[in-house]
Order: structure tokens, then sequence, then C-alpha cells
């Protein structure tokens, strides 16, 4: 079976059952505690939580969907037969339990098994669940009782009223089968994990292999079934939510690989097209270089989908990885004998395969391939200069700290990267040494920057209400991938750092000032609300770039102009601030530009 088909299929089987398909959440989440949408329940969280009304925003408390996913943790295992750092999660959703006969453990099971027999196929007799076996030791919240979170009695009652023996349900603890959350609180619960017997010519012989078995790649986990009962707050104790949930997850990737037979998805149709053209273009193929040819096809597939998201290649947070993704690439690239711009081309077939699932891939591919245009010959440009001295280092024996933090800081060169080369060569790389140097950086940077923008001393109210008008008017002139990196404002002038990557031209910055002039000729009101942090970021709240936000934030909306999260103060009305003129534009540093302001 095809992906394409694959895809459609789930979809409309929820669908006909009164599901209401949501559209795929973009990969850069609300919640600033985590950098990137790992999982398809993160759009749906004050849902889930019960403090937003499904109906009112998606139109039904039953949803599906399939969510664009990206987790960093797992670029350290690309090579291997399951995991990728992009991937698509399809997921159902049951939200609240009310007379519309809202559905939970019984429904989700049903529904579960009825797709994956009925639609897919799957021999039911090689299936095998797993339940939360209980946890007496996890802290309770004071509204829940003394005895941890019990074991998952009525799943494992469900599987056997659905004719799966019992020899055949598996019960794990909280590492396995207590799901979230996301990140450090959250809603979360007990899960039921769906696994396929693939047989025994996978397995590792052992009387006792079964599901999560770490010998062997046997049993493959291909549905997660989650029920969300509980809210993890931040000291770690659980209490009941008022309302019960369900939240599944199913790899798209790795169903394909078992539907289509295959023994990874790297040999699908979801990345074979990458993987044929890379042989095209290399001095071997992909059976005698099989780890480096899926390293490769992965990092490209994921850069082009953080790219068409605005994501630019930076030192620093979402786009730290993406750098980290594009070098790791033209590296292991390299080693392959493939020529300089070799991205490119699989870059257009990662747009190819994706353009009608995800049209903005195909809407954006100038932009996707001019970045990573750009992002080789400044990475040819520091193995250029740095090569020479990182081979030196590795060469004379182990890596200090110090050296590690002194050759990413001269040239660039990222210590998973160092770490690989000096693997290659038996050396070690002190990492905790590196975390050091590399945090105490970070604390001289950041006391910098709280003393240059605007951490106490005298403030301009009109400056920073300008500041406002300034970055709405970039997002509109040069489009919405340009975001807030950084601000300085006192009683005289503003400085404003923004993410983009080239100079702007003389009419792009007239026509920027004209906007934020315009905009204050209206004599706009300000408006400040207060709301949660989550609710002001999907109303399409703007926030400072990875700023860590209390729950409750103050939002200020100028017209229907602007609308940013935002501590204040501010003018009470545009018409205040007389009128705005940029007085330069200049480079602040890679991929970031920096404009300073007066109003006169």
């Amino acid at each position: 079976m095809a992906s394409k088909e694959l895809r459609e299929k789930f979809l409309k089987f929820f669908e006909k059952r009164g599901h209401k398909t949501a559209p795929s959440f973009s990969l850069m989440p609300p919640d600033s505690s985590v950098l990137f949408t790992t999982a398809g329940m993160q759009q749906f969280a004050l849902e889930l939580e019960g403090k937003q009304d499904p109906i009112k925003k998606f139109g039904s408390q039953h949803l599906v969907d399939c969510q664009k996913c990206f987790r960093s943790d797992d670029i350290g295992e690309i090579g291997d037969d399951t995991h990728h750092t992009f991937f698509e999660m399809l997921g159902n959703w049951s939200i609240g339990q009310d007379e519309n006969g809202n559905y939970f453990k019984e429904g989700a099971i049903k529904f579960a098994l009825e797709f994956l027999v009925n639609e897919l196929g799957f021999d039911k007799n090689k299936l095998y669940p797993t339940i939360f076996k209980g946890n007496k030791d996890l802290p309770p919240h004071q509204n829940f009782g003394s005895g941890g979170i019990p074991r998952d009695e009525e799943s494992l009652k469900i599987w056997q009223e659905n004719n799966i023996p019992k020899e055949r349900i598996k019960e794990f603890g909280k590492e396995d089968n207590l799901w979230g959350p996301v990140g450090e609180v959250g809603v979360c619960g007990p899960n039921s994990e769906i696994f396929f017997d693939r047989g025994e010519k996978f397995g590792c012989n052992r009387k006792d292999c079964a599901p999560n078995c770490v010998h062997c790649q046997r049993f493959i986990e291909i549905w997660n079934l989650v029920f969300i009962q509980y809210y993890k707050d931040k000291n770690g104790k659980y209490q009941l939510l008022p309302q019960k949930s369900v939240d599944t997850g199913m790899g798209l990737e790795r169903m394909a690989a078992i539907l289509q037979n295959k023994a990874s998805a790297y040999e699908t149709d979801l990345f074979l097209p990458i993987i044929q053209e890379l042989e095209k273009i290399s001095s071997t193929n992909y059976k005698l270089q099989t780890t480096n040819y899926r390293i490769i096809a992965d990092h490209i597939r994921a850069a082009v989908f953080l790219i068409s998201e605005g994501i630019l290649p930076l030192n620093v947070e979402q786009g730290y990885v993406l750098r980290r993704l594009l070098r790791r690439a033209m590296r292991y690239g390299k080693i392959l004998g493939a020529k300089p711009g070799f991205l490119i081309p699989l870059a257009q077939k990662v747009i190819e395969i994706y353009k009608d699932i995800y049209p903005e891939v195909q809407s954006k591919q100038a932009d996707i391939l001019t970045v990573i245009q750009k992002e080789e010959e400044k990475f040819k440009k520091a193995l250029d200069t740095g090569m020479k001295e990182t081979s030196s280092v590795v060469a004379q024996g182990d890596i200090s700290g110090k050296q590690a933090f002194d050759l990413y800081q001269t040239y660039g060169f990222p210590i998973e990267m160092l770490k690989e080369m000096a693997k290659e060569r038996g050396r070690k790389v002190d990492e905790q040494g590196f975390n050091k140097a590399l945090k105490q950086h970070q604390e001289i940077s950041r006391a910098g920057k709280e003393k240059k923008f605007g951490g106490g001393g005298e403030f301009s109210a009109e400056l920073h209400t300008a500041t406002h008008l300034l970055h709405s008017a970039l997002r509109e002139i040069l489009g919405e991938q340009v975001k807030q990196m950084g601000s300085d404002i006192n009683l005289e002038r503003l400085r404003f750092d923004f993410s983009f990557e080239r100079k702007m031209t003389s009419d792009e910055l007239k026509k920027v000032e004209d906007l934020v002039n315009q905009k204050i000729k209206q004599d706009l009101i300000v408006k400040k609300e207060e709301m949660f942090y989550q609710e002001a970021i999907k109303s399409n709240a703007l926030a400072f770039f990875r700023e860590k936000y209390p729950e409750k934030v103050s939002v200020y909306s100028i017209g229907g102009f602007s609308k940013e999260i935002c501590a204040g103060p501010h003018a009470k009305r545009t018409g205040e601030l007389g009128r705005f003129k940029i007085v330069k534009e200049q480079s602040s540093s890679a991929g970031v530009r920096r404009i300073r302001a007066i109003l006169e």
C-alpha cells in the first residue's frame, strides 16, 4: 500500500465514523518549553486540559489528523531501521466525555482493531497489545488518593472481550505505558500500545521475547492508544483531570514499511526516490553505505520541512538544529563522493514527494533551495579554513572541553560533528567540559543582553510600541519567516534584531517605514488582555524568540495589525508615537539583521 493511500484511508475511516479532519499543526509549537512539535497532541493541549472547547475551534470533539512532527533527540540514532527526525503521526481523538457519545478506552480499542484488521488486512493473531501495570510509588495529588496510579484493568478487560487472549497482552511500567507529558508539566495518562509480530526471522530466539524486547526487532509498535486522565504538575504530582480523552498515534513511516513489506521506511516510497537520486550523484551505492545514505535522506527531508516553516540555519535553538542537519548531511555526502551542491536535487525530490500533501513545500521551493545553497557555501568556507585546524587537534589526542568550544566558536564546528571525527580516530571529546564552557559563554551573553535589551534603566513606552509595529511591518513586507531575535530600547532610539538572510533593499526599507507611519497616523488603540500562554499563541499572538513565559501572559493588540505577548509599558494609542524613521539597517550576526530607528 502506497503511503499516500495509507494517509487517505486512515483519515476517511475516521471521517466516516463522525470525526472531523484537523489540519497539521506547525513544527514550531506554542509551548516554549520544547523546541519542536514532537507529538500530535500538542495542538490540542488546551482542549485536553479542559480549558478550551474543541467544538469552538475545530467544530467537533471527535478529530482525526496527520501531524508533522520533529524530534531532535533522535539525531544520533538516525541510520537504523526505525528512527527519523521528521516524521508524520496519524491520530484520532475523542476530547471529553458527554451526552454526545464521546468514546474512551472501549471505543479507541475497537476502532483500532477494526482499522488494522478490516481496512489494512492485519492478522489479528499477530497483534500484541500492552497495558500499564500500575505504580504505587508515583506521587499522587491531594485530590487523587494515596495509591499511586493503578493497573489499567479496564483496558485488559476490553482487549480480552475483543478476542485478544490474556497471554498476548503484556504489562509494563511507567517508562513504556504511562504516556506524557510532552514538556515538564501537562496532560498524561496510561497508554495501550499495539505491537505487530513480524515473525521469528526478525527475532532473537529467546523464550521471553515479547513486545519491548531490547535484543531484536521482531515486535514492532504500530499504534499507541493514550488515555488522557491525569495532569502532571510542576512538583511531579498527578491529579485527575475534570474530563477523560483519547489521544492516539500511529507512525506513518513505520506503518508504510510494514504494509510495503520493507525492513525499514528508507526502502518505501517515502524515501526511495531520494536514495535513488543520491545513488546517481555519489561514487557508491545504498547497499554498501546504507547508514550514510539513510542519514543524508533523513536530514534533507527534515531540513526541507523546517525551512518551509521559516526556520533558518543559525547558532541557536531551532536554527542550530537545522544547521546541524544540513552540515551533517554535507559531511556524509563528502564521504560518499558527492559533489558540492548535491543537496539541491535531493531537496527537489523531497518536494516532489510531498507537494500534494503539504503544498507549502512547493510554494516555498525557491526559498528552500536558496537557504540550502547558502548554508553549503558557508559550511564550505568553514571547512576550508577550519578542517585543517580541527584535524590537527583531533590527531594530537583526546580533545578537551576548551578545545572543542574554541573550534565551535571560531569555525562553527558542532560538537556532534567533532565527536564523530574523533571517534573515527579513536579519540574522545570532553563533552561535559564543552557544555560547561558553552553555558558560561551563554550566561555572559545573557547578562549583556539584559543590560542592553531594556532590562532596567529608563525606557520609552512609545518606542516600545513602535517595535511592535516594526515587527509586524517586517513580517508583512518580507514574509512571515521574520522573527524577533532581540531588541534594545532607551529614551532616544530603538534597536530591533530579526531573522532574515540578506540585506534589505532601499525599497523594502521605505515600504516598512511607510507602513509603520500609516498605522501611527490611523491612531489605533493599543489593547491589553490577560490570558493563558498557550491560548495566546493559538490566537496568533507573536512571542519573543524562545523567551520563557509564565502560564498567564499579557497580550497587546494594535488594531488588527499587531498582536504580541509582552510585559509593557506601551502607549495607549499609536497617534502618540510621532513620525517613525529608520536610521540604519545592518547585519547583526549570521542570518540576523538589525534595524535602528527613532521617533521624530
